[in-house]
């Protein structure tokens, strides 16, 4: 057959050398015809597209506006966010998402999750991202959470604009159980945002115990109504900090039951160790969840970015390795296995996370990938290197020479790039 598109002698993740052949937006089987595009993609790792299950577009790009987060903590973010809200207009909401996401396409990020403030009566910002999720549709597998930031109890409005906004075509039911005024509402409102959810065929993704308080123990509550209405496998408990700080007899009774839920985990690394401890003297808490216990358990853990540029978080690139790279650090992942893992947690596992089936490297699936500088996953992450080339739907949509650095040693080689073949 003829091809519309092959990737010529790629290095896979599980180390295989391949060629990848494309027909229209799928990835067919069988080399044996010509193609109207080659990629030569010798000697470099080719991956399934970087998926981000965490992230918050409306804000994203606006750091500065109207001034900067001083003392760096997750609540004078939020009340500064209060203070942008009321600034936003349609357009400026959009122009930044789209921004963000020339960024994301550029770093091969095809796929990405994101809450939306539903707190504003307006829905501005809903308005603003389903108008960004047509536009990037062609490259960019865009989901939109439902998030009521200031508390689906506490705001005023914010149960009805919750459900104004699932039926805009917003994905996904959010929510922080434990922003409410009491443990009691958090708990109530895990309740009524599962059930919710449940009647309308949703997923659900809650901020879920993001605090340093070990007693904010709401995913203990989300697994169960996971189980009750039976939403396996199509819940995730976002950030879950609290988990820390908790007790460890009390964390051997919570993960067992959040793996017979079938609850995922989305940790983010970036700004869970940047916002939390900020209270502590020494030691200072790094609000990490339990990364590694809970895969050990067979529970589906994936890295999200959360933050780019925003009141919560100065920084940012819209590059997964450096979550990645940050995870696997602080759970201390240094074992090969482990940091290959951690490559496929913003890959693969984030895409199951999602329930976006049609990614991966596989025949019949989606014809979208990455080819990266880089020998293998480890070096990947190691090096968090450039993107030769992003395939997008069987379409070529970013593109990058290899940047060797020219040196002028005498006795030294003329070119360096930093990759490494282990003796």
């Amino acid at each position: 057959m003829d091809f519309d598109l092959i990737v010529r002698g790629g290095t896979l993740p599980d180390g295989r050398v391949a060629d990848i052949g494309i027909v229209g937006e799928t990835i067919e089987p069988k080399l044996d015809g010509n193609a109207g595009t080659t990629i030569d993609a010798r000697g470099n790792l080719v991956s399934a597209p970087f998926v981000d299950p965490h992230f918050h577009m409306d804000a994203t790009l606006s750091y500065g506006i109207p001034r900067i987060n001083a003392s760096g903590t997750l609540l004078e973010g939020i009340a500064l966010w209060g203070e942008l809200k009321p600034l936003l207009t349609h357009e400026a909401v959009r122009d930044r998402a789209l921004a963000y996401c020339d960024w994301a396409v550029s770093m091969g990020l095809l796929a990405i999750r994101t809450h939306v403030d539903v707190c504003d009566d307006r829905l501005l910002a809903v308005e603003a991202l389903l108008d960004v999720k047509k536009t990037v549709a062609p490259y960019i597998d865009l989901q939109l959470v439902a998030f009521p930031q200031d508390g689906l109890y506490r705001s005023p409005g914010a149960r009805e604009n919750t459900i104004r906004a699932l039926d805009l075509g917003v994905d996904v039911v959010g929510g922080i159980p434990h922003f409410e005024r009491t443990m009691a509402d958090g708990t109530r409102s895990v309740t009524e945002l599962c059930e919710i959810a449940a009647k309308r065929g949703l997923m659900v993704d809650l901020h879920c115990d993001e605090t340093d308080d070990p007693l904010s123990r709401h995913i203990e509550q989300l697994a169960y109504e996971t189980q009750r209405l039976g939403l396996q496998g199509k819940v995730a408990g976002s950030h879950l900090t609290s988990m820390h700080s908790m007790d460890n007899y009390y964390v051997s009774k919570l993960l067992p039951l959040i793996a017979e839920a079938g609850v995922s985990a989305i940790p983010n690394p970036l700004i869970n160790i940047m916002l939390q401890g900020r209270h502590d003297a020494f030691p200072k808490r790094r609000g990490m969840t339990r990364v590694k216990e809970m895969l050990a358990l067979g529970i589906r853990v994936g890295w999200g970015q959360d933050c780019v540029l925003d009141p919560w978080y100065s920084l940012g690139t819209a590059d997964m390795l450096d979550v990645a790279f940050m995870g696997l650090h602080v759970a201390q992942m240094s074992s090969p296995a482990d940091m290959a893992r951690c490559f496929d947690m913003v890959t693969n596992v984030n895409a199951a996370i999602m329930g976006l089936d049609h990614l991966g490297l596989a025949v019949g699936k989606r014809a979208s990938l990455v080819v990266l500088d880089a020998g293998n996953p480890v070096e990947a992450i190691r090096l968090r290197p450039e993107r030769i080339c992003v395939i997008a739907r069987g379409k070529v949509v970013a593109e990058r020479t290899r940047q060797d650095t020219r040196l002028a040693i005498p006795g030294r080689p003329a070119l360096v790039n930093r990759r490494h073949v282990s003796s």
